[in-house]
C-alpha cells in the first residue's frame, strides 16, 4: 500500500478516503486511488510479484523517504497513461490493475495489449479483425500467448530410437507446432520439410482451441499439457481422424511417399525395405501423443571453426538424419536430434579432435584406401599415447591452450628435421593458409567407400582426426571408430567412417529459429546430457 500511495500521492491508505474529505470538489479525483482486487482481473499469476518494482516508466520507487511527488500519475490525462503501460512488459500489468480503479480502466484499452501482442510475440497480424469475433487483445496475449508461452522453442519428441524435431511458433493469431523433416534421400542439400502436427487458437470462445493436425481429415479435438519446465505432452482425442479408408496399407503407401518422396517398389535393397517398414509401425502407434524435451541451438564463440547449428546428414540406409554440431574447448561433437535403430536420437555420432589436422595426400594417393587408413591409424595410436601420458600426471600432459592455433598436423609425409624439432606451429600456420585464402585443397573420396550422395564438394579446407559411434541394431555393443572429419566449408562437412568404408555429408540447416538459445553454456551443456541418458 505504501507504493500505491506514492504512486497516487495521497498518503497512506488509511487516510485515502479522509484527506479527500478536507480537500475541495476539484480534488476528489483521488478517490480513484482505493484499490480494486477482482480476482478476474488477475490476467498473469506471476504479476503480482512486480507491484514494489512498478516505476511506470518515470523513475524506480526510492526505498527511503522521498519528498511528495510534484504531480500525482494519476493527474497524467489518459493516453498519456496508455502510451506509458504500453511501454511495459504485458506481466507487470496484471500488478498495475491492482493498483487503482482508474488505472484497471485504463489496462482495458486494446491499443495496450495490441502492442505486447506484437513486441513480446511478433504478432503483426491486423489484431482489429478480432472485435468481428468477440475476443480482445487482452484475451489474445493472456489466454493464447503467455499462457502457452513455455511451449515456443524447439523440442525433440520421445519416439524411441526415431526421435525428430518440433519447432513451436506463434503464427499470426495461432500458436503451431512445426514438425521438421530432412530432405528426401539422398539430397541433402534441399530445404528442409515440416507439416503440423498441432495448433492453438482464439477466435469465438474465451478459451483457447488445442487441435490436432495429425492424418489427412483436417484438424479435430487435441490436448496440450505442459508437464513440466521444458517438457510437454500433446494428445489427439479423435484418432479415427488419423486413419484411411484404405487400411493400413494405404496408410503406409502415403507414409511412405511423404517421408521418402517414393513407393516401396522403388527400393530395391532388402535391407533398407525392412527398416522404413519398422520406422512406419514403430512411430504411426503414437498416433500424435507424444511427450517433448526442449533442446537449444548450441552457443556461438569466436574461435569456434565454423558457426555451429543444426544440420543434416546421411546415414546409409537409414536415409538423412538431423544432427546438431556444437564445438567444446578442443574437442567437436556432432549430437543426432533424429535417429535410428542402431545409433538413437540423443547419441554423439561423431566427434572432431580439434588438436590432431590431417594433411591429406594428393589426389591420386587419396584414391589409394590404405594410404589414408594408414595415415588415420598412426593419428589414433599418437593421441592413445597422449591420453597415456595425461592419465600418467601433469608433467607428462601436453595440452594446448587454443587447439585451432597449434594443432598437431599428420600428412602422407615424413616430417623434415625442422619439423621434428618443434616447428608445429609453422605447419599448423601452413595448413590453415587454404582455407583462409578460400583456395582449399583437392579432395576425392578413396575407391571402395560408399557414399550415398555424389555429388559431394572437391575441394575441402581442412580436415581433423575424429571417431565416429557404431553399434548393431537396438544400440547393441556400441564402440566408437576412427575416421576423418572433412570440412568443406561454412555450411558442409564429411566424415569418412573408416570400418565401415562409408562417407557421411553433412549440409546446414538454413531455418531460423526463435526462442531456441541456451540461457547459459551450463544449460545446453545439461540439455545435451538430458537428451543423451533417454537413450543410453
Amino acid at each position: 500500500m505504501a507504493v500505491c500511495a506514492r504512486l497516487c500521492g495521497v498518503g497512506p491508505a488509511r487516510g485515502c478516503r479522509r484527506r479527500q474529505q478536507r480537500r475541495g470538489p476539484a480534488e476528489t479525483a483521488a478517490a480513484d486511488s482505493e484499490p480494486d482486487t477482482d480476482p478476474e482481473e488477475e490476467l498473469i499469476e506471476a504479476g503480482a510479484a512486480t507491484l514494489t518494482g512498478i516505476g511506470v516508466g518515470v523513475g524506480a520507487v526510492s526505498a527511503g523517504p522521498a519528498p511528495p511527488p510534484r504531480c500525482s500519475l494519476l493527474e497524467l490525462p489518459p493516453e498519456l497513461l496508455v502510451e506509458i503501460f504500453a511501454s511495459l512488459p504485458g506481466t507487470d500489468l496484471p500488478s498495475l490493475a491492482q493498483v487503482c480503479t482508474k488505472f484497471r480502466r485504463i489496462l482495458h484499452t486494446d491499443t495496450i495489449w495490441r502492442r505486447r501482442c506484437r513486441e513480446e510475440y511478433g504478432v503483426c497480424e491486423n489484431l482489429r479483425k478480432l472485435e468481428i469475433t468477440g475476443v480482445s487483445c487482452r484475451d489474445v496475449y493472456a489466454k493464447l500467448l503467455h499462457r502457452y508461452r513455455h511451449i515456443l522453442g524447439l523440442w525433440q519428441p520421445d519416439i524411441g530410437p526415431y526421435g525428430g524435431l518440433l519447432n513451436v511458433v506463434v503464427d499470426g493469431l495461432f500458436i503451431i507446432g512445426w514438425m521438421y523433416l530432412p530432405p528426401h534421400d539422398p539430397h541433402v542439400d534441399d530445404p528442409m520439410r515440416f507439416k503440423p502436427l498441432f495448433r492453438i487458437h482464439l477466435m469465438e470462445k474465451k478459451s483457447a482451441t488445442v487441435e490436432c493436425m495429425y492424418g489427412h481429415r483436417g484438424p479435430h479435438n487435441g490436448h496440450v499439457q505442459i508437464v513440466k519446465k521444458d517438457e510437454f505432452s500433446t494428445k489427439c482425442n479423435q484418432t479415427d481422424h488419423h486413419r484411411m479408408s484404405g487400411g493400413r496399407q494405404e496408410e503406409f503407401r502415403t507414409w511412405l511417399r511423404e517421408e521418402w518422396g517414393r513407393t516401396l517398389e522403388d527400393i530395391f535393397h532388402e535391407h533398407m525395405q525392412e527398416l522404413i517398414l519398422m520406422k512406419f509401425i514403430y512411430t504411426s502407434q503414437y498416433d500424435n501423443c507424444l511427450t517433448y524435451r526442449r533442446i537449444y541451438l548450441p552457443p556461438n564463440h569466436p574461435d569456434d571453426l565454423i558457426k555451429p547449428g543444426l544440420f543434416k546428414g546421411t546415414y546409409g540406409s537409414h536415409g538423412l538424419e538431423i544432427v546438431m554440431l556444437s564445438f567444446h574447448g578442443k574437442h567437436a561433437r556432432g549430437t543426432k536430434i533424429t535417429g535410428d535403430p542402431n545409433i538413437p536420437a540423443g547419441q554423439q555420432t561423431v566427434e572432431i579432435d580439434l588438436t590432431h589436422r590431417i594433411q591429406l595426400p594428393d589426389v591420386e594417393n587419396l584414391r589409394n584406401f590404405n594410404e589414408l587408413s594408414r595415415i588415420v591409424l598412426e593419428v589414433r595410436e599418437q593421441v592413445r599415447q597422449e591420453q597415456q601420458q595425461q592419465e600418467g600426471g601433469p608433467e607428462d600432459a601436453r595440452v594446448r591452450q587454443n587447439p585451432h592455433e597449434s594443432p598437431v598436423q599428420h600428412s602422407a609425409e615424413p616430417p623434415t628435421e625442422k619439423g621434428q624439432e618443434g616447428d608445429g606451429e609453422a605447419a599448423a600456420a601452413e595448413a590453415e593458409q587454404p582455407a583462409q585464402s578460400g583456395q582449399g585443397q583437392p579432395f576425392v573420396l578413396p575407391v571402395g567407400v560408399s557414399s550415398r550422395n555424389e555429388d559431394y564438394p572437391r575441394t575441402c579446407r581442412t580436415c581433423f582426426y575424429g571417431t565416429g559411434l557404431i553399434a548393431g541394431h537396438g544400440f547393441t555393443s556400441p564402440e566408437r571408430t576412427p575416421g576423418v572429419f572433412i570440412l568443406f566449408d561454412e555450411d558442409r562437412f564429411g566424415f569418412i567412417w573408416l570400418e565401415l568404408k562409408s562417407f557421411s555429408l553433412y549440409s546446414r540447416v538454413q531455418a531460423t529459429f526463435q526462442n531456441a538459445d541456451a540461457p547459459s553454456p551450463q544449460a545446453f551443456e545439461e540439455m545435451l546430457k538430458n537428451i543423451q541418458s533417454l537413450t543410453s
